[in-house]
């Protein structure tokens, strides 16, 4: 057959995008089937359980029965752990209309893993609006997202996230105490130069974006900048796509010292008037430090017109306990 090259790879291009359209919405309509069957189950469960009543002894007895006669019966995916988390699932959201279909079971599976509704309600807001992979979610609620950003809020500001996720309205909004970059693999007594280090996570640039959050493209590593013939190096630059202003990080390996926090003013100055554009707001720098001395922070900082943060990183994950018990702590004192 003699067919015309640029035509035929039209159509075939034009099939197979309709092909992806078309498995797309299946598995999405597979989805949301799955999702409200296994509600629907949750609720038969629950509702066979006195009324509704959740009564944990009867319910492990009943639920061990039904995950041997279900999987008799229907095969896999009943274990007696599948059907407690269906139940979990329709205790969380009793009402059907309040489930988000962009989710996965898997996501909510992995949700349901915290029993704290506060904590709950902030990853399922954060995956609808950033479209978290399983992987990401896993790995976010591990690092404990919801404690650390819940921890920089007084306590209206962590209903607000637990209610409507973590919005990127100010430039506070973008600042994690402490930074988690356990991905990088290394142990918590190895110590790296700033230069490794940085070099460790462009290498892990996708994890790296991930832990900063929503919104940051990658400009630039060692950025020069000359001022009266001298040139200095910005470890790391971004740009933030919401916020709409450059992120500048420069890495420190031990303590952050004031003098860290004069040359990042500096740089901020020097980016405010020389790379910002007309449409451009005001950059935003963070020095980001294996420690940091809150009060000398503090004076540090007092003063400074522009938007300097200063924070901490560390290279494993959080202790959960400590985490919750800070949070639970910084609620009651407010």
């Amino acid at each position: 057959m003699n067919l015309k090259k640029s035509t035929y790879s039209s159509l075939k291009a034009t099939i197979g995008q309709i092909l992806e359209e078309g498995r797309g919405k299946a598995a999405h309509a597979v989805n949301t089937i799955l999702v409200e069957t296994y509600w629907q189950i949750g609720r038969h469960i629950v509702e066979y359980e006195q009324g509704g009543e959740e009564r944990a002894a009867y319910g492990k007895e009943l639920l061990a029965k039904l995950s041997k006669d279900l999987t008799l019966e229907y095969g896999k995916g009943f274990s007696r752990s599948n059907l407690t988390y269906m139940r979990k699932f329709y205790l969380a959201f009793p009402k059907s209309e309040t489930l988000s279909h962009k989710l996965s079971w898997s996501h909510y599976f992995e949700i349901l893993k915290t029993d704290d509704p506060l904590e709950l309600n902030f990853y399922l807001r954060q995956c609808e609006q950033e479209k978290w992979s399983v992987r990401e979610l896993k790995r976010q609620m591990k690092s404990m997202l919801f404690h650390r950003i819940a921890l920089s809020r007084n306590k209206k500001g962590v209903m607000d996230i637990a209610n409507e996720g973590a919005k990127v309205q100010t430039p506070s909004d973008i600042l994690r105490d402490p930074y988690v970059f356990e991905f990088l693999g290394l142990p918590e007594q190895k110590h790296l130069t700033e230069s490794e280090l940085e070099k460790k996570l462009i290498d892990h640039l996708e994890s790296f974006l991930l832990e900063m959050g929503k919104g940051f493209a990658f400009v630039g590593r060692q950025y020069r900048i000359s001022i009266s013939g001298r040139h200095f190096y910005v470890d790391l630059v971004f740009y933030h796509r919401i916020l709409k202003c450059f992120v500048l990080i420069d890495l420190k390996t031990g303590e952050v010292e004031h003098n860290d926090v004069g040359q990042m003013n500096l740089y901020l100055n020097y980016f405010e008037k020389e790379e910002s554009v007309e449409d451009d707001n005001q950059p935003i720098g963070i020095v980001l430090g294996a420690h940091k001395d809150h009060i000398l922070i503090e004076y540090a900082t007092a003063n400074i017109s522009n938007q300097l943060f200063v924070s901490k990183y560390q290279l494993y994950l959080p202790d959960q306990k400590q985490l919750a018990a800070a949070l639970g702590k910084h609620l009651n004192d407010e």
